[in-house]
């Protein structure tokens, strides 16, 4: 049954049900990305064992973890326990049973999508982030925001580099294009900064995490298409494998 929703190489997002110390020294729920590579007729699902660093993460044997799956029919979840480690083809892959039944999850924005892309940023002042609040538009001169990268983003928020640190809970205007039906689209968001701190052995080089604010349905779908589009590319391309 499991195969009419989940196919090898889709990709998913593993979610340890016990919280730990995250690398910036904050307490969390720690994310792993993997891929379906194979299911078994018995239910049971091999994943590629996913990789940090250049280097493969063990994950426990019995340990629990929230999955969710992205899949060419939408986005699902399950509870998982890992019940066996095992190489395949020259590939590392976990075995996991399913111990919840698999169903549909409706918030694809929280799916972050790791990527290279230029944009502007400024912080902003009071006036203007209410008038984002009203819905209207500040169109901030170039001169006045300095460059970032993002290097992942999904339709709630992003993470993005830049050589300036941001207050937690500052706002920041986010300049930057993204690909939408073929057609290359400027976007101006605003974004709440919810992180904020210097990359290690990187001087002043600082990681920033935003969730976007005051963001319309239509804008929210517009990014959403982008992240799957891009994937189906990579699917089709070979990569993440």
């Amino acid at each position: 049954m499991i195969e009419k929703f989940i196919s090898s190489g889709d990709k998913l997002e593993l979610k340890s049900t016990v919280r730990v110390i995250l690398p910036d020294g904050t307490e969390g729920v720690k994310t792993y990305k993997s891929t379906v590579s194979n299911i078994l007729d018995d239910g049971r699902l091999e994943l590629v064992m996913p990789m940090e660093q250049t280097k493969l993460v063990l994950l426990p044997i019995d340990g629990e973890y929230d999955v969710c799956f992205f899949s060419h029919k939408g986005v699902y979840r399950a509870d998982v326990r890992i019940i066996e480690r095992r190489k395949v083809d020259g590939i590392y892959v976990f075995v996991v049973e399913l111990i919840s039944n698999l169903h549909r999850y409706q918030r694809r924005e929280y799916y972050r999508f790791n990527c290279v892309i230029d944009m502007a940023i400024k912080e902003m002042t009071k006036q203007e982030i209410d008038a984002y609040a009203q819905g209207m538009v500040y169109l901030a001169p170039d001169r006045e925001m300095i460059r970032g990268v993002i290097v992942d983003i999904s339709g709630g928020g992003a993470r993005f580099v830049s050589r300036q640190k941001f207050g937690e809970d500052s706002h920041i205007l986010m300049k930057f294009k993204l690909s939408v039906q073929e057609q290359e689209k400027l976007f101006l968001l605003a974004a709440k900064i919810i992180y904020s701190n210097e990359i290690e052995n990187r001087e002043n080089e600082y990681e920033n995490r935003v969730k976007f604010e005051f963001i319309d349905t239509t804008t929210r779908e517009e990014i959403i298409k982008y992240i799957f589009n891009e994937e189906r590319k990579n699917r089709k391309n070979g990569k993440g494998r």
